[in-house]
């Protein structure tokens, strides 16, 4: 969209959204979605269904995982106050299935370690 070219030496690990976004076509090519919170995989979004991993009540807590996830039905509770797990135990497989093909991806395209160097920006020294 923006006119560079994809990279082709390296995976990226995305979707094309475009036609979505530019309302060539009503419904997204992603249905869900892992969420992270800085380097911690806090929830799964799948269509109206949020699942949370981690909790924390308030900005100034500190994030505590959770010994089973929480599970919130967006439309039905926007403040994210209810847990309805227990009701709907069956959103479970499509979160799970997020979770699997996350963890997949990672194994195929491990992370960049922390503080490694861009190899497409040349050392200070060198500019």
């Amino acid at each position: 969209m923006g006119g560079a070219e994809v990279s082709k030496d390296r995976a990226i690990d995305g979707v094309d959204q475009l036609d979505f976004f530019l309302g060539k076509k009503e419904t997204s090519n992603r249905e869900g979605f892992p969420a992270y919170v800085a380097d911690r995989l806090s929830a799964v979004k799948w269509r109206n269904w949020k699942m949370h991993l981690v909790w924390q009540e308030n900005m100034y807590d500190p994030p505590q995982k959770l010994p089973l996830p929480k599970l919130i039905n967006l439309l039905a509770d926007l403040k994210e106050r209810n847990d309805v797990l227990l009701t709907n135990s069956w959103v479970n497989y499509p979160m799970t299935r997020i979770l699997r093909e996350l963890e997949e991806s990672l194994e195929r395209y491990p992370p960049i370690t922390p503080g490694t160097p861009d190899p497409y920006v040349p050392p200070v020294s060198a500019r």
